[in-house]
């Protein structure tokens, strides 16, 4: 689009012209949607997801790539995170079928949206949602499937840059047994209030440790935790309590056909704050190299505030497959059918 001045675009909402709805009714199959207008919908006060909270998203990106297709980046792992999501949440999962034919006719309708390479993207916004009216805690008996897109800037403007991040001893993201590795939408306001706290006294973002022992950490905000120390890799492991990341696992794919050593397993602040290098990852930003951390009296500062070179060899690998400078050999990337019949 001529008219769109993609180099003042922000990691933020643009509305775009069309999104993509269905229906579902709890014990029923679900069916295709159609392409509608993006807009408002209407909603019953009772529905399940205003009273309860039941409901689920994902985020997921469309590149333009130097070779002028279009492409999203492993839409089939989020199909899959979003099926698992609606089974912890007692929600009819959505067909994969269904949910990659969705995101696809989603892009297709809203093409001259997608950035040009190197400008950004197109954040996709898959939502399930209990619509169907419910009084007392029990799943709710209709169900709405939602996909919508907005273009978005680079998430760092002028070229990747280190943050620093606090860690929390006063707030936990989530406890064993509970919802904390699905992308519930109750998941995400509680760590609102955190973070605006952390922004306040110059952090980019809040650091939660666990909730039963206090002393390692699970993730960064809403992004997952590495760490590099004598160039072998630390992530925290999957407990059920820690969002499994796509870009996580994109990023410990990577590192061991690098032939790095990467080590899963539970990571303590202590030992963070030891590590050589450290960064968070996630579908927004891709990699954020970590700047420092401060944890209470104690400060660590990470290649003297600049990006390590692992950490930066690993964004370049990623961004680099996105935009189709660099091969991927893993089979990560989708071409969009710009010219799909789309069903309206």
């Amino acid at each position: 689009m001529s008219d769109i001045d993609w180099d003042s675009l922000t990691f933020s909402l643009t509305k775009t012209d069309w999104m993509y709805m269905v229906k579902c009714n709890l014990g029923d199959a679900w069916t295709p949607g159609k392409i509608m207008p993006y807009g408002t919908f209407e909603i019953d006060p009772a529905a399940g997801v205003l009273n309860y909270g039941q409901g689920i998203f994902e985020g997921m990106k469309a590149h333009r790539t130097i070779n002028d297709r279009v492409v999203i980046f492993r839409a089939e792992e989020n199909a899959r995170r979003f099926q698992s999501g609606a089974d912890r949440l007692g929600m009819p999962p959505v067909p994969e079928s269904i949910f990659l034919d969705a995101v696809e006719q989603v892009v297709a309708a809203n093409k001259k949206w997608v950035p040009p390479a190197g400008k950004g993207a197109m954040y996709i916004r898959p939502l399930l949602l209990g619509t169907g009216p419910i009084m007392g805690v029990a799943p709710a008996p209709e169900y709405t499937f939602i996909v919508f897109v907005t273009p978005v800037g680079p998430y760092f403007k002028g070229g990747l840059s280190c943050i620093d991040l606090i860690i929390t001893d006063e707030y936990h993201r989530a406890a064993p047994g509970g919802s904390g590795g699905v992308k519930a939408i109750g998941n995400y306001a509680p760590g609102m209030m955190p973070s605006k706290n952390a922004k306040k006294e110059g952090f980019a973002e809040v650091i939660y440790l666990d909730a039963e022992n206090h002393k390692y950490i699970e993730e960064v905000g809403a992004a997952n935790f590495f760490c590099v120390k004598n160039n072998v890799i630390y992530t925290p492991e999957l407990t059920g309590t820690i969002l499994p990341g796509i870009t996580r696992d994109s990023v410990i794919q990577l590192a061991r056909s690098y032939e790095y050593e990467v080590i899963e397993e539970k990571v303590s602040a202590e030992f963070a704050m030891d590590a050589d290098e450290a960064f968070c990852c996630g579908t927004a930003a891709v990699i954020s190299p970590i700047g420092s951390i401060q944890h209470g009296d104690k400060k660590k500062v990470y290649s003297n505030g600049d990006i390590g070179p692992i950490t930066q060899k690993l964004y370049d690998s990623i961004s680099g497959i996105h935009s189709e400078k660099v091969e991927d050999s893993f089979g990560w990337l989708h071409e969009v059918d710009l010219n799909l019949n789309l069903e309206k």
